[in-house]
């Protein structure tokens, strides 16, 4: 081989070897954007874990809420229907009252007769 196929020999190995430093850089580059991507997916399963941690708690929060409203709902119609019974009590108590005001004012009008 003579001076000048060497020469072209060597620059054909530099620009290959140059070709396939550039393409190992390309890869490189394209394996951290995957990585950057794959870090992005990892920290947004992360997020919507922890919403969806947050939601299940709120709502355990709004279902301990709802049981305590139904308790005290529960607690507001006894407490009704225990003053409508003493209403009612009261109210026969009178009743009862007044047939025996109306028993004595008949009694004396006989009477007075």
């Amino acid at each position: 081989m003579n001076t000048e196929a060497h020469r072209i020999a060597a620059e054909s190995g530099r620009d290959e070897a140059e070709r396939f430093r550039r393409l190992a850089e390309e890869a490189r580059e394209v394996r951290d954007q995957h990585r950057e991507a794959l870090e992005t997916v990892r920290q947004e399963r992360e997020r919507l874990r922890e919403a969806g941690e947050m939601a299940r708690a709120a709502g355990e929060d709004a279902r301990a809420a709802a049981e305590t409203a139904r308790h005290a709902a529960m607690e507001a119609v006894h407490a009704t229907a225990e003053m409508l019974q003493t209403t009612l009590d009261n109210m026969k108590v009178v009743e009862d009252m007044r047939r025996t005001l109306r028993d004595l004012r008949d009694a004396n009008n006989l009477d007075s007769n």
